[in-house]
């Protein structure tokens, strides 16, 4: 795998991480009285971390083909159990853990499907665009 899809890769897990987070702000707004300063500043917060993702996303989907990127999002499952763990205390029960792992399987499963030929070819076509300019 190339320097760059790795490259690639990071910064998708980073913006679905920082992505999950809009769900933290929605749930610390639910908490507050309608229209006050926190409301406002956390329904803020998840307005700027989905226009962070709005074009985030976008640069994710030049260098990946969408089937890919999109598999990926399924990580954000994941992201959603550490906050709710690390800021809300919730329980990680069996049940949890079970889905949890099952959606790392089927990331993995559906990278490994094609033995890379959808990486291979989201990069031979933005090589080709940029030779092509």
């Amino acid at each position: 795998m190339k320097k760059n899809t790795v490259l690639t890769y990071v910064a998708l897990h980073l913006m679905l991480m920082i992505y999950s987070m809009s769900g933290i702000c929605s749930k610390l707004a639910s908490k507050q009285a309608f229209l006050s300063p926190k409301f406002i500043l956390y329904y803020g917060m998840v307005i700027v971390l989905l226009g962070f993702y709005a074009i985030a996303w976008q640069q994710i989907i030049k260098r990946l083909p969408l089937t890919t990127a999109y598999a990926n999002r399924a990580v954000t499952v994941i992201w959603g159990a550490v906050w709710g763990f690390l800021i809300f205390h919730e329980e990680i029960r069996f049940n949890k853990i079970t889905g949890i792992i099952l959606v790392v399987a089927g990331v993995a499963l559906y990278a490994l499907s094609d033995g890379g030929d959808d990486v291979k070819k989201g990069s031979s076509a933005s090589e080709e665009s940029e030779e092509a300019q």
